[in-house]
């Protein structure tokens, strides 16, 4: 007849005294404490490994720190993985060993793997943005905590702050970015849902305001304004640059004159610096030949056209057009992007083909097919429409 086990009582766990040797009180189901002589009581659990024929003990920690009920309830949880063919012990360890990967994956070790591959797929001045809004707005509070541990409403309450200041346009880019990185940790298997993907709900909708531009029959006075500007000549000649071409400011301001042939005269900006990551040729007039002759002196010898004052071997701050721009009285009338759209105002006005405008702008356009024919194709007539534009720039007041 199989001997029965009395369970064990709370006050004889308590009362239990060491002895000269170690000793246990079985509790019954495999579960019994171990009385050492130094007086310490160390719960067990005795069972026998699945599809082997060995013993073996799992340890439930300490009493007092782990009381009666607390051992009854690991080693019921214990018998009912053995009941699946689970080993509790292997199974143990596995989530001890999940648990340290999950504290050493924080949202910013997360985000910077996922950088990686991002800034792979932006242009290098949008990739520093990026993540320097990621720096400014997630991470002081949250850069150190587990990814896998981030709650909705923990996010929204950072997040919150930089809404009631206006800033409603930002949040939401974060949380877009935020969300790749979340998605990103799933499709990895750091965790295994991503709980953020709604909180866009809870802010507001951000203002949608135009850049500001000047209407065309404000040039004359603008190039007047930076003729006669206290600016360097550099940041002139970067102003009339991005001007003329129709370029973005990073795009202008990280030129290289490797990217320049004066022998076709084109200017061949590599995929990896254009915003939609597609390779831009922009057929150079001869005001920008010009402009590009009055650098030479200045930056030939070096890699970029436009050097930055305090390390010539980088290129000059891609703001640089945009403050000059402020310090000249256009500030809330022109940004250097609003150039752009300046450009495209007055050639639409001038009837110049639409699909030519937006390829001289480097708008991707959809159909892959006619966009290698454009690029192929369109060249001259784009030449032409640029020649057009530089004249225009320089004599406003003909059409």
């Amino acid at each position: 007849m199989a001997r029965t086990t009395t369970p064990l009582t709370a006050t004889q766990v308590a009362n239990a005294k060491p002895k000269e040797k170690e000793y246990s009180l079985c509790d019954g189901r495999g579960l019994r404490l171990r009385i050492k002589p130094s007086g310490s009581k160390i719960w067990l659990f005795n069972y026998v490994r699945p599809n082997t024929t060995k013993r073996t003990n799992l340890g439930f920690g300490p009493f007092p720190e782990v009381t009666l009920a607390s051992a009854r309830k690991k080693c019921n949880e214990a018998r009912v993985l053995l009941s699946q063919d689970i080993d509790p012990q292997l199974h143990s360890k596995e989530v001890e060993k999940q648990e340290r990967i999950e504290q050493c994956n924080t949202l910013k070790l997360v985000t910077d793997t996922w950088f990686e591959i991002k800034k792979q797929k932006v242009s290098e001045n949008h990739g520093q943005k990026l993540y320097r809004r990621l720096e400014l707005y997630l991470f002081p509070a949250l850069g150190d905590l587990p990814i896998g541990s981030l709650t909705a409403p923990q996010v929204i309450k950072v997040l919150k702050p930089a809404e009631a200041k206006g800033n409603i346009e930002t949040c939401k880019r974060v949380i877009s970015w935020l969300n790749e990185v979340m998605t990103f940790a799933v499709n990895t298997g750091v965790i295994h849902s991503n709980p953020l993907i709604g909180i866009a709900a809870a802010f507001g909708v951000p203002e949608k305001r135009q850049m500001p531009t000047l209407k065309p029959a404000e040039l004359p006075e603008f190039m007047e304004a930076l003729s006669y500007a206290s600016i360097k000549l550099t940041t002139r000649c970067l102003i009339e640059l991005q001007l003329h071409t129709m370029t973005r400011p990073a795009e202008a301001a990280m030129a290289k004159w490797t990217e320049i042939d004066f022998d076709k005269h084109i200017w061949v900006i590599p995929a990896e610096r254009m915003k939609m990551k597609r390779e831009h040729i922009i057929p150079l007039t001869p005001q920008v030949t010009t402009l590009l002759k009055r650098m030479q002196p200045m930056s030939s010898h070096l890699e970029y056209i436009f050097p930055a004052d305090r390390n010539p071997n980088t290129h000059t701050n891609t703001e640089t057009a945009n403050m000059a721009i402020r310090r000249m009285g256009y500030k809330g009338r022109l940004v250097a992007h609003g150039l752009r759209a300046l450009a495209s105002t007055t050639l639409n006005e001038q009837g110049f083909d639409a699909e030519l405008i937006e390829v001289s702008l480097a708008h991707v356009d959809k159909n892959t097919v006619r966009a290698a024919y454009n690029r192929a194709d369109y060249i001259e007539r784009r030449r032409e429409l640029m020649c057009w534009w530089s004249e225009h720039i320089h004599q406003p007041g003909q059409a």
